[in-house]
């Protein structure tokens, strides 16, 4: 079973920035594309962005196109997601979300993924 760890969620003010990492420890994350999903109070989980297993594709939702930033450290078996400009409305709980797929592209669809963290807590608040 692969367990993934998410960490770097926090406060911050508006237009602040934060890097969430995604970890799988003692495990790889090759072969593997990785998502990153958010669900606020009250709303259904979104999709925000995702990496190929190869890290040449990636996809973003509209509402994050310009400042959230997806990268992925191999060597490290870690996954990033790099949010700047921050806005209220991302405030959310955000999960990382890893499914084995050898295509180069990705997508951003929940169900497609087999391997959820536990989340952690972005707020953006002043």
């Amino acid at each position: 079973q692969l367990q993934l760890v998410e960490s770097g969620g926090g406060l911050v003010q508006p237009g602040g920035s934060l890097k969430l990492s995604c970890a799988a420890p003692g495990k790889t994350l090759d072969f593997r594309a990785i998502g990153w999903f958010r669900q606020a109070p009250g709303k259904e989980r979104e999709g925000v962005s995702c990496i190929s297993s190869g890290g040449g594709s990636t996809d973003y939702a509209d509402s994050v196109k310009g400042r959230f930033t997806i990268s992925r450290d191999n060597a490290k078996n870690t996954v990033y997601l790099q949010m700047n400009s921050l806005k209220p409305e991302d405030t959310a709980v955000y999960f990382c979300a890893a499914t084995l797929s050898v295509r180069s592209t990705c997508v951003l669809f929940a169900p497609a993924y087999n391997h959820w963290g536990q989340g952690t807590q972005v707020t953006v608040s002043s």
